[in-house]
């Protein structure tokens, strides 16, 4: 498996030649592809570049320009050296991506070897990891979940806490699957509930299983589920607090049938504010983030309220004293809100040995809660390893965007929070202090494409090319009805690439508050869409700065923790074809026998 490692200098001069190569191209990462026409983006590139480029078909910018592994490359005219230097050092300054076994960057359509037999069904994961989850997801559960195993062994550590855990497939991987306890933190209650309800089907297909085979059913202890948010301005105690303070005892003498019998939960009246505060959040968290698809992504903490989730089954009996930390009469228990004396708040797990550490993990977890797990993990000394798989770079808070769109705050606060002024990026001292070292909103938006998948595209020059030059022109025909109406949210409109750009204009147009018949000028709209060639090309110089965005984002990260002593590694663990947001970034804190 390649790794990238890296020393303190050559970390620190990576990060100087990433911030001088994005300051010089500034203008092409911050630009909107939607504004090629109304901002006239071709002509602010250099004319030897539109002479080089403006002919170009579709394979030939994949080739010369986006494929890095792209040995023998054919120029069909002298390109300048300006534009050679930008394509050389995106490639070079570029954390590789990938994977072992991986497919090539032009394999976008392909699925990992895992799935030849059955495109939905990975050949390398149990049966009862697969119900409900999708084949992308069941390829990273189980590479992720391989790695947070053998770095619990090499941690002496058999505790994980899962943080945006969703419905919980990494989480009962974790688990069942591998033997190790788990607590999954997620924002959303419904999800909680799923992953509740899904660790029961498991169970009972144990069971049946069992019964028919009249072997006894081996499998890890029952995950814990806990409704959350990690808040990032919180400090990491209140975090570690979250996760130990138990409220009380569930009730251990329900029936021994496969499934729990879920209880009432009996709220006092001094808890009903508070918990009608988080729903109405929770509520507001589904709805604004219905088109995003990592809902579980956008996990962070609050006062911690829990799905009940003790399991019970034939084989396997699970008792919250197995899992409870005891507390003195003086404990912060009585001072945090809980809803019940039905409900437990479970600890991290204790180990056979005792050990109150935890590995800290989070499968693409969104924007800020990337580099809040990260602080946790250099201050808590209870955090032994993390391996975080971010995504949603656009989320990340900047001290000029330090609300970007997209990101909700909670409704409530608590007095156990403590503000700090840290954003998500910068997080290093030394990333910080570098002149140019900011990127805007649009440049980190950007290095969440998949590149892989857009190389796929252009090599088979697939009509799904053409929607970005239909965007554009859109535009210039909006901002003619309404000037001051700028890049204005479009919803995707079902399979555009098929549709005429009349079709498709008639159904974009009453999405932004226009008529359907609104007039345009069907001889100037045709000029523009003959340009979708430059459009394209456009678009794949903006793709060529991403990964070199990414780059910095995750460089800053690793640069934060050997500010702090801790060395890191990059891995490439998914195949980037299937799965664009592939690089784990993973650290360990080692002993001073191990180090």
């Amino acid at each position: 498996m390649f790794v990238v490692t890296l020393s303190e200098q050559e970390q620190r001069g990576l990060a100087m030649k990433l911030t001088t190569l994005l300051s010089n191209y500034r203008p092409i990462s911050d630009s909107y592809i939607i504004e090629f026409f109304s901002e006239s983006l071709w002509d602010t590139l250099p004319v030897s570049w539109q002479k080089a480029l403006g002919d170009l078909t579709p394979p030939q910018i994949a080739d010369l320009l986006l494929d890095r592994d792209i040995k023998d490359r054919r120029y069909p005219s002298v390109w300048p050296l300006s534009l050679l230097a930008l394509q050389t050092a995106a490639h070079a300054l570029s954390f590789p991506r990938k994977a072992p076994a991986g497919h090539p960057q032009d394999a976008g359509a392909q699925m990992p070897d895992e799935f030849k037999s059955n495109q939905s069904q990975s050949s390398l994961l149990g049966h009862i990891f697969r119900k409900h989850v999708k084949p992308k997801k069941q390829h990273e559960i189980r590479r992720l979940g391989k790695l947070v195993k053998e770095s619990c062994d090499q941690a002496n550590c058999n505790s994980v806490v899962d943080v945006g855990s969703g419905q919980g497939h990494l989480t009962r991987f974790l688990s069942f699957g591998l033997g190790l306890n788990v607590t999954g933190i997620e924002a959303d209650p419904d999800l909680v509930s799923m992953a509740t309800k899904f660790d029961r089907q498991l169970l009972l297909t144990l069971d049946k299983e069992s019964q028919r085979s009249g072997l006894h059913s081996e499998h890890g202890p029952t995950p814990r589920h806990v409704v959350g948010w990690v808040d990032p301005k919180a400090s990491w105690d209140v975090f570690v607090k979250h996760l130990d303070v138990t409220a009380s005892k569930i009730d251990s003498d329900g029936p021994i049938t496969g499934l729990y019998e879920k209880k009432q939960l009996s709220v006092p009246p001094e808890m009903k504010l508070e918990l009608n505060s988080y729903q109405a959040y929770a509520e507001e968290l589904r709805t604004t983030c219905a088109a995003d698809t990592n809902i579980s992504d956008i996990v962070s903490q609050i006062n911690t309220v829990v799905s009940p989730s003790g399991v019970k089954s034939k084989n396997h009996t699970h008792t919250t004293s197995e899992h409870m930390c005891k507390f003195s009469s003086e404990s912060p228990i009585n001072t945090l809100p809980f809803i019940g004396s039905e409900v437990t708040i479970p600890d991290v797990g204790v180990d056979a040995k005792g050990s109150s550490n935890f590995v800290l993990t989070g499968l693409h977890a969104c924007g800020d809660l990337s580099s809040t797990l990260l602080r946790h993990f250099a201050n808590c000394p209870h955090v032994q390893v993390i391996t975080s798989v971010a995504c949603c770079y656009m989320k990340i808070s900047t001290r000029d965007n330090p609300n970007p769109p997209g990101v909700i705050q909670p409704h409530f606060s608590s007095t156990s929070m403590e503000s700090h002024s840290e954003y998500g990026y910068p997080m290093s001292d030394w990333v910080r202090g570098l002149p140019g070292h900011q990127l805007s909103y649009k440049a980190r938006e950007g290095a969440c494409h998949a590149i892989e998948d857009y190389l796929h595209r252009l090599r088979e020059e697939s009509g799904l090319l053409r929607t970005h030059c239909y965007r554009a022109v859109l535009e210039t025909i909006i901002r003619a009805a309404r000037p001051e109406l700028r890049r204005p949210g479009v919803q995707t409109v079902k399979a555009a690439h098929m549709l005429s750009f009349s079709e498709y204009a008639r159904m974009a147009l009453p999405r932004v508050g226009l008529p359907a018949d609104l007039h345009f000028d069907p001889v100037c709209v045709e000029a523009m869409l003959a340009q979708q060639g430059r459009v394209v090309v456009y678009f794949s110089l903006v793709l060529l700065l991403a990964p070199v965005v990414e780059t910095l984002v995750l460089l800053d990260r690793m640069i934060f923790l050997q500010e702090r002593g801790f060395q890191s590694k990059l891995i490439p663990l998914f195949d980037a074809a299937f799965s664009p947001r592939n690089l784990v970034l993973m650290a360990i804190k080692l002993t001073a026998a191990q180090s």
